[in-house]
């Protein structure tokens, strides 16, 4: 389809202020087959603060050298430099964006600490445990991030985050 290879090709800004990267993993039927493949996405914020797709590749499965692979594409389409890159925790991504874009900072996706952390957290401890989490990930400064756990509540997860 013309449409979507000039969508797939167009040029993209030099500068993006912040990236987000991850793999959706899906089954697909191929000749009677089943197959694991992984749609690799990105979403940028632009200089004018606006989200925008900026590619999605489809892969065998999610690894940080097809990921050094979608950068290289970007590069390719212009992009020069990326400020702040958010990525689950993959092995070996940090390298492969340290690569592609040398002076780019890497942060781990909220969502993804959120989730590997609720592993290790019993079933009803969970949706206090995840309101508490919220409260710090929401706050504008990291005083603020503490002031629920400054007094002498003891109820509800603040138990399993500051004994």
């Amino acid at each position: 389809m013309p449409q979507i290879e000039d969508w797939k090709n167009r040029p993209l800004s030099e500068v993006y202020p912040v990236l987000y990267i991850d793999a959706i993993h899906y089954s697909a039927r191929d000749n009677g087959v089943s197959r694991k493949l992984a749609a690799y996405v990105i979403l940028g914020i632009n200089p004018d603060g606006r989200k925008e797709v900026l590619t999605i590749e489809v892969g065998e499965n999610e690894s940080s050298k097809y990921w050094l692979s979608v950068l290289n594409g970007l590069k390719n389409r212009g992009v020069k430099d990326i400020l702040i890159l958010c990525a689950d925790g993959l092995s070996g991504i940090q390298e492969a964006i340290a690569t592609a874009y040398p002076k780019t900072e890497y942060q781990r996706c909220i969502v993804h600490q959120v989730r590997n952390t609720m592993k290790y957290v019993s079933d009803k401890d969970r949706k206090p445990c995840c309101a508490d989490l919220k409260t710090i990930y929401q706050a504008p400064t990291q005083e603020k991030a503490w002031t629920p756990w400054s007094g002498s509540r003891k109820n509800g997860a603040k138990n399993i985050l500051i004994p």
